[in-house]
């Protein structure tokens, strides 16, 4: 029985070992060829390399990207964009399918993004320099517009919450 216990301990910090080391495997990123899109190269959960691919969308001269599904792609260190929002439902649940509109401080709108493009909570803006109002929409519901600063060689990271 004290055997069994032993080799049973043993599997038990086998185990615990092997996700440690899987929870430090880091997510490669790399942009496409093209240039469109941001390949993403990890450990899929059944231990085999696995490969997705993010598109990057452009509007003008103003590229875009959605992401933060999942673990992998919550834990890639992406291209420095200087705007990203993230998307919050309720106290603590992301949230996605949400349409944003940018303008600048003259009120033009510089981007318009439809939902169906926010697949994911978070969404990075490769914005110049310059003051903003952002506003979203989710389902219906609109949380308040939000004005921001964005400075050059900076991230700038804002919350969009919805009550849920």
């Amino acid at each position: 029985m004290r055997v069994r216990h032993i080799g049973l301990q043993a599997f038990v910090v086998g185990i615990l070992v092997c996700l440690a080391g899987l929870s430090e495997a880091a997510t490669a990123i790399r942009m496409t060829p093209s240039g469109d899109g941001i390949e993403l190269e990890y450990v899929g959960e059944n231990g085999l390399s696995a490969k997705d691919t993010i598109p990057i969308h452009r509007s003008g001269q103003i590229r875009y990207f959605s992401a933060g599904v999942g673990l992998e792609e919550r834990e890639a260190k992406y291209p420095p964009f200087p705007l990203k929002l993230i998307f919050v439902a309720g106290p603590k649940a992301y949230a996605s399918r949400v349409s944003v509109t940018i303008a600048d401080a003259t009120g033009a709108v510089r981007l318009q993004v439809p939902a169906e493009q926010v697949t994911g909570p978070w969404l990075f803006v490769d914005l110049p320099a310059g003051t903003y109002e952002i506003s979203a929409m989710r389902g219906s519901q609109s949380p308040p517009k939000q004005r921001i600063e964005i400075v050059s060689g900076h991230t700038k990271t804002v919350y969009l919450r919805w009550k849920e």
